[in-house]
């Protein structure tokens, strides 16, 4: 099957100093990749399928770098807290009310939501997976999936999350991929991770992991070990295989320096950083140093929505903010950060995160005819500083079209919120001694 986009304005992101956008451009897919880009009219090919994007950008589809999307079943229930009591006191308890279905349900409601803000692929980190990917797989988005594990749990934990890493890499025609997910080096000791790291080297797989959430754990880390978290996952072994490593806000610069030696990326979430008052990443420090950064948006019960465009806006403020300098974070780097950098967070920078023949086409079109964007002088700064989640009209993964003028294609969002909302006495309920884990860093 072929499908012409066409009369599209086109944004592509080559480096980090450089963004353009190619005005009435048609592109054209066959099967699921980018075939050509050309000015409009002059393709030759009669496709099976034409979509007329005049007014609209075709840009690549967002990537939510880390998030737990199942948590959208606690929405709101953790609010104005500590981070130490939304673990202790808030989100372990409730999530001791966890069932399988509890995961289905909720990755379907979080995929909608994602679908609709023009995020086509996320690096999920949670608990019961298979049933997030049959969710993942139903909705036909593309997805980088970790059972997420603690080492109280032992290794038959880790045995029961590799098997799901096989069961389901390279799934759902290839939109799946698996990590190793042990939750973090405070809730894991060294034989666990060491263990891990083994299981993910088998694999030929990731790993995905918290690390360093705050500059108190770095700190506690070293008083406590003589070291840092980053600088242990590196003396375990870990950081010589690709590793997510979600938020990082705790980095020293020698960490900085050692992760921009290794095939690491960072999966930034600045909402959940202001919310629970976590500090600001030294995501400008990283960058310069050579590290790879992503976008994230984290779990909904400390960012209350899952929209990455509210995650690059935050970020191209915060940065500024922390730098004291507005020239820091650009409109070009901050929209190659949301593109090609997290598609190399998430382990697929040579497949997605561009426009370019020969990606996978999983593209958005995003309407600019709203007020909020005239008179539109500068696209870019129009998509930083302006654009909200509902001027997607069109999502495309895989080449295959999963929501056309903002109509979801692939999901019954109707069916989805009926279902959830039958269980929200049982997942309200929050017995602190019930707690899974106990968040003490």
């Amino acid at each position: 099957m072929s499908l012409l986009i066409r009369h599209a304005k086109v944004l592509q992101c080559p480096s980090p100093g450089a963004v353009r956008v190619l005005d009435n451009h048609d592109v054209l897919i066959r099967d699921n990749r980018i075939v050509s880009i050309s000015p409009s009219g002059s393709a030759a090919d009669t496709p099976d399928e034409i979509l007329d994007a005049h007014g609209m950008l075709l840009m690549p589809g967002l990537i939510n770098c880390h998030s737990h999307v199942p948590m959208v079943i606690f929405r709101g229930l953790a609010e104005d807290v500590s981070l130490e009591k939304w673990f202790n006191e808030y989100m372990w308890p409730l999530e001791s009310n966890l069932q399988e279905e509890d995961v289905y349900w909720g990755m379907l409601l979080g995929l909608a939501e994602m679908i609709e803000a023009g995020v086509t692929c996320v690096a999920d980190h949670y608990f019961f997976m298979d049933r997030a990917a049959e969710a993942v797989q139903q909705a036909g988005t593309r997805a980088a999936l970790g059972w997420a594990v603690f080492g109280n749990q032992g290794t038959a934990a880790l045995d029961r999350t590799a098997q799901f890493c096989k069961r389901w890499n390279a799934a759902a025609d290839g939109r799946i991929t698996t990590w190793m997910a042990p939750h973090a080096p405070y809730t894991c000791d060294d034989d666990f991770l060491r263990a891990a790291r083994d299981r993910a080297d088998e694999l030929g797989v990731g790993i995905h992991i918290h690390v360093a959430e705050t500059r108190g754990q770095t700190e506690a880390h070293v008083k406590k070990r003589g070291i840092t978290p980053i600088r242990l996952l590196d003396d375990l072994g870990l950081l010589r295989l690709p590793t997510l490593l979600a938020h990082a806000v705790g980095a020293t610069e020698d960490d900085i320096r050692l992760l921009a030696d290794r095939p690491a990326g960072v999966a930034h979430c600045p909402k959940t950083y202001l919310k629970l008052a976590m500090g600001i990443a030294p995501v400008v420090a990283m960058r310069k140093a050579g590290v790879t950064v992503g976008l994230g948006t984290d779990g909904a019960v400390s960012n209350n929505t899952l929209d990455v465009w509210e995650s690059m806006r935050l970020m191209a403020m915060t940065q500024k903010e922390a730098c004291g300098a507005a020239e820091m974070m650009t409109l070009a780097e901050t929209l190659h950060i949301a593109t090609r950098g997290s598609a190399q967070v998430v382990g697929l920078g040579d497949r997605i995160g561009a426009v370019e023949p020969g990606c996978l086409a999983d593209l958005i079109l995003v309407d600019l005819n709203g007020p909020h964007h005239q008179p539109l002088h500068s696209v870019p700064a129009s998509l930083v500083y302006a654009a909200r989640a509902s001027d997607v009209h069109t999502v495309i993964v895989n080449g295959k079209v999963i929501m056309r003028d903002r109509r979801l294609l692939t999901l019954d969002k109707a069916d989805i919120i009926r279902q959830v909302s039958r269980s929200l006495e049982r997942l309200s309920r929050r017995v602190p001694e019930s707690r899974i884990q106990v968040y003490a860093p």
